[in-house]
């Protein structure tokens, strides 16, 4: 986002409208202001109520610039909590719900929304795939599917289909592998979800999260060769998105995507000489050795991992040290180090225990700790 839609010149006509402020939600300084925040993501948007401090409205995911600048607007009647028409005002309610905590209640005001909105009401894509968060968090999977199934093929073909469609398939791979009503509602999203591979006005992380999301699909009914071909089509978008990209930046911002994609077509190689770019290109950022540290060790290249584990490591701080450690622990254990492994893991829980609480990621801490245990060295 920063890299290509947050320093897009169009914005720049919104700069007197709020107070921004940029917060980095891992960098211990801000912990007591991202434990009240109550973050679950990155990268998340917040309008807060300048009179009360409180979370108007809230946004986790990526956004193009119009749906930014749509956003800006139903931030600002979310304070107000208001709206010139009926639909507008259901939404702004919604929002402030949702900002609150409580997606059930939320659910049912973007639902209202969507029931009370003319034909052409410009918020319903953005309310839609805001009722199908709401649905999941508040766990109601076959609801969400179901909303995804039936209003998503009715959108404009564009960011908003795209992410109804993921939000929708995603609820149903979510629900236990006995419901009745999984394998359909797959089916049908997962067809559209592959519709979405070809809107040229998706951000690219979008449409690349798209075909993992395909590849794993692939991947879980046990149809390799599927799986090889989606993967080979992902790297093929990603190489060309590279190719194209403005900025040193831009080109970094699917680096993450470039790895999962080398990794799922069991070659790891393949992305290595984006990430050697980055990293030369970038040598203050943490983020090219850790993910070459990633892909030389699955190359068997394992001194090399260490290498750039370590200088990732002497890079980066907060949480996100923690899967480096998870990285080089990784490393050590396939080069038949089990005892270097376990005091790596080990070394990961000490660190972890200097966090404030608040940054502290307590689901993937108990996978380490339970790495660790299984460890004989």
């Amino acid at each position: 986002m920063r890299a290509t839609v947050l320093n897009d010149p169009a914005l720049a006509k919104h700069a007197g409208r709020f107070a921004w402020l940029s917060i980095d939600g891992e960098d211990s300084r801000n912990a007591a202001f991202v434990e009240r925040l109550a973050l679950d993501g990155y990268p998340s948007f917040l309008v807060l109520d300048g009179a009360s401090g409180q979370i108007a409205l809230r946004w986790y995911g990526s956004l193009t610039t119009a749906e930014f600048e749509r956003l800006l607007d139903d931030g600002e009647r979310a304070v107000a909590a208001t709206g010139s028409t009926p639909a507008e005002a259901a939404l702004a309610r919604a929002d402030r719900l949702a900002a609150d905590g409580k997606p059930a209640e939320a659910a049912a005001a973007y639902a209202e929304a969507l029931d009370l909105a003319s034909p052409g009401w410009t918020g319903r894509g953005r309310a839609l795939v805001s009722l199908l968060g709401a649905l999941d968090k508040s766990g109601d999977l076959e609801h969400c599917a179901a909303v995804a199934r039936r209003e998503a093929p009715g959108l404009e073909r564009g960011p908003s289909f795209a992410a109804a469609t993921a939000a929708g398939l995603g609820c149903a791979t979510e629900a236990p592998d006995d419901a009745a009503w999984r394998a359909s509602a797959i089916a049908d999203l997962e067809a559209l979800v592959e519709e979405s591979l070809g809107l040229e006005n998706v951000l690219a992380d979008d449409r690349s999260s798209a075909y993992g999301t395909l590849v794993e699909l692939r991947d879980a009914r046990g149809d390799e060769p599927d799986a090889k071909a989606m993967a080979e089509r992902w790297m093929r978008f990603l190489e060309a998105q590279a190719a194209a990209a403005p900025s040193v930046e831009a080109h970094a911002s699917l680096d993450g995507h470039r790895v999962a994609a080398a990794l799922a077509l069991g070659d790891p190689a393949r992305a290595v000489p984006a990430l050697l770019a980055s990293e030369r290109d970038l040598p203050d950022d943490y983020n090219p050795p850790a993910r070459l540290a990633i892909l030389y060790r699955e190359m068997g290249r394992y001194d090399d991992a260490l290498a750039e584990s370590q200088r990732a490591l002497d890079l980066a701080y907060g949480a996100r040290k923690l899967r480096i450690f998870d990285t080089r622990a990784d490393t050590f254990a396939k080069m038949g180090d089990p005892a270097a492994a376990k005091r790596t893991l080990e070394e990961a829980l000490r660190y972890a225990d200097t966090l404030p609480e608040s940054q502290r990621p307590t689901s993937f801490l108990a996978q380490i700790r339970k790495k660790a245990a299984a460890i004989r060295s």
